[in-house]
Formats: C-alpha cells, structure tokens, sequence
C-alpha cells in the first residue's frame, strides 16, 4: 500500500505548478481525478519544445501521470451538480483559476467546504487571492523578472538571464504539495478541513531566503559585476569556466589549493578573507585564462581529487545517461496508449517501506468519465443522461 492509497484528490488545474502538484499526491497513491473540459485541458494539444507529432503534448504527458481523466463541462448545470457531489466525497481540491472564476463555476472554498467540511481546498495563483497584483497573469518567466531572481547573476551590463526551467512553477508545485500533506495531518487530528492558498510570488520569493537575507539583514546591494559569477552573493570563483573542449562549474576553492593544482601561484595571492568579494573579477578572468588550458575531463580529475567542487557541465544527452542517474533510478518509464515508451523524471523521495509507483500514465481525455462517475455513486442511468446533455464527455480516442 502506497501513503496516500484511499485518498481522493480533485485536480481542476492546468498548466504545470496545480498539475505538478497533484501528480506529486498520485505518485504517492492517491486517486488523482483531473478534471478537465469535454476538448481536453489546453496544454495537451500545444506543442512542447517544438515538437508538433504527438498526439499528445509530451509537457501533459510529464505532469499527468497516475491521474483518471473525468471530462466535464463547468459551466453547463449538471457539470455543476456533478462537482459539488465529488468535492462533497473528495479529500483533496485543487484549482488554479484566475481570481473569480471558481466562484462563477460554483466551485470556491466557500461553497465546497460547506458541502465538505474535511475538504482540503488548494488555492493556487500567480500573485495572490487578493491585493494590488491579483488579477496579473501567473506565468513563470513574469515572476522570475518580478522576483529579483534574474539579477542573482550573469554580467553588469548584459541583459537579465531568466533560468531555462520552470523554476518557479516547480517550486510553487512542491508549496502546494507541502500544504497538502500538513493539511491532511492537522485533519487526522482534529477532524478539521482547511483552505491552503499559495502563489507563485511568495514561492519563489522564498527559496530566495539567503540573497534576500543578505540584502534585507546586511545591507549588502545586488550588484553584478563585470564577469559573469554565477552568484552575486558568494565568494569568487563561482561559476562556469570554457575548458579546452567543454566548460567546468567550480564552486568557492581554497585558493591555495586550487593554485597548487593549477600550477597557476598567482591564485594564492587571492586567499584573503575578502578577497573573493572585493577583487572577483580578477579571480575569475584569472581562473578562466588558467582552466582555458587543459580539458574538461583533466581538470575534473585533478580538481576533484584534490577536494576541491566541481563538476562538468552537462546536457541532456550526458545526464540521461550518467551511470548514478541509472544507479538512483531517478526515471520511470511506462507504456502509453497513444504515445509509446514514456520516459521520464520520476519521484525523487526513496521510502523504504511505501515506495512511489506509476500505476498508470498520463489519461486520454475523458478516459475514465464513465468508471469515476461509478465510484462516486452515480448510476448508469445519471451518467447516460448527463452525457447526453453534454455535462460530460465519455472516454475517446485522442
């Protein structure tokens, strides 16, 4: 048995951080029910990374693994009355709506948590439910801008770099995900369902706990300098170096040590305490004339053996394949109807004793329309009407 296995979870979002997230609650055995409308969520038929062959979008296919497809339409009566009865059932709602709109489609924490007093109720939003920014679009590059977080790196001068993931949709994921599970302990204890709002702005803004500590404690600016460092807050050399063939991260050296394996002395001469602040330009247009010198490979043995962090930089094709990726087993693969062999980053916490599993991929939609009705007491007759009138959409083929 899984650790959510009987846990019932209603996922009315879209997009990446609500579908994360509840894929995160099914990874772990709960009964995920993504509730989408009768055309399918938007997100499986937009190509991905250029990619326009599939059937399905391969970013749905990686965020909507162990969930059953109930195709619903909102907005029509029975839609409505089909919901409320779930959410009347479920232990788990999750929505992502712009602010407004869960409350037009009769599904606001208000309404639900009546019918459900046990109901944990997943508000997630770009800004908040409510202020001056409320109603701004969510999107993850907005809120890397917005957040600071572009100018933690790169050269003065040069354009803001945003980071090529969606870091802060992952890192709003995992808040909701964290707010799911402390939610459902505090019911096993008092009997009690909750609301549990998190946005993306708040998200992002505190996994910037350090910079944003130095900044707002130590008084100390966000400057870039005019290398490219990795981190405007920590100590020269720190960040990425072309080598011969490829290019090494290095992280905060001795710089004795590093001098010494080098066989560049003039690194010792920056081993001051301030020194990888006040003179990081200097450091690193000398790191990088001196590791320019000699390959990847050779530096990282060398370098390594000494003690010092480092790693090559790796793409895709490198990391897919490193022997400790396989070791770790950090992808699962499974058999799709429509799209083949799937692989793909799986859950990343190993239990000894309730290991994640994929009991299924990614749904076609309305795939389960008529088997989740079932189970939550709907007879052959109420889901044959409902059908008709178009509330719901029976499983098909993409």
């Amino acid at each position: 048995m899984s650790i959510l296995s009987g846990y019932k979870v209603l996922d009315c979002s879209i997009a990446m951080a609500g579908p994360f997230a509840a894929q995160r609650l099914g990874d772990l055995g709960a009964d995920v029910i993504k509730i989408e409308p009768p055309t399918g969520e938007w997100q499986r038929h937009a190509p991905a990374g250029g990619i326009t062959g599939n059937k399905i979008n391969v970013s749905f296919l990686s965020l909507n693994r162990n969930k059953r497809s109930l195709a619903i339409d909102l907005k029509s009566a029975g839609g409505k009355e089909i919901i409320q009865k779930l959410a009347a059932q479920a232990d788990v709602f999750i929505q992502n709506y712009r602010p407004g709109v869960a409350g037009r489609l009769g599904v606001d924490y208000e309404t639900l948590s009546a019918l459900n007093p046990r109901l944990i109720y997943v508000s997630m939003s770009g800004f908040g439910e409510d202020g001056p920014y409320a109603t701004r679009p969510g999107q993850d590059l907005l809120l890397q801008a917005m957040s600071g977080a572009m100018l933690s790196s790169g050269r003065a001068g040069e354009a803001p770099r945003a980071a090529g993931q969606y870091v802060v949709d992952a890192v709003t994921a995992y808040c909701a995900f964290e707010g799911v599970l402390a939610a459902l302990l505090h019911r096993e204890r008092t009997g009690e369902g909750q609301k549990v709002e998190v946005n993306m702005l708040d998200a992002i803004t505190t996994i910037q706990m350090q910079e944003l500590s130095v900044y707002t404690v130590g008084h100390q600016p966000q400057v870039r300098s005019a290398e490219p460092h990795a981190h405007v807050y920590i100590r020269a050399p720190y960040g990425t170096f072309a080598t011969s063939d490829g290019y090494l991260a290095l992280a905060m050296p001795d710089m004795k040590v590093l001098a010494r394996v080098t066989e560049e002395p003039r690194l010792a001469e920056y081993a001051g305490e301030r020194d990888g602040w006040e003179k990081r330009d200097e450091i690193y247009a000398l790191v990088r004339d001196t590791l320019a010198k000699a390959s990847t490979a050779d530096w990282f043995t060398k370098l390594d053996a000494a003690g010092i962090w480092c790693s090559p930089v790796y793409g895709y094709a490198d990391l897919v394949d490193d022997p400790q990726i396989a070791h770790n087993g950090t992808f699962v693969e499974y058999e799709h109807p429509t799209e083949g062999r799937i692989k793909t980053p799986g859950f990343p916490i190993r239990f000894s004793k309730t290991p994640s599993q994929v009991a299924r991929g990614a749904p076609l939609t309305g795939q389960h329309t008529d088997e989740v009705l079932r189970d939550f007491g709907f007879s052959a007759d109420e889901i044959a009407a409902h059908a008709a009138s178009g509330a719901v959409l029976r499983g098909v083929s993409e």
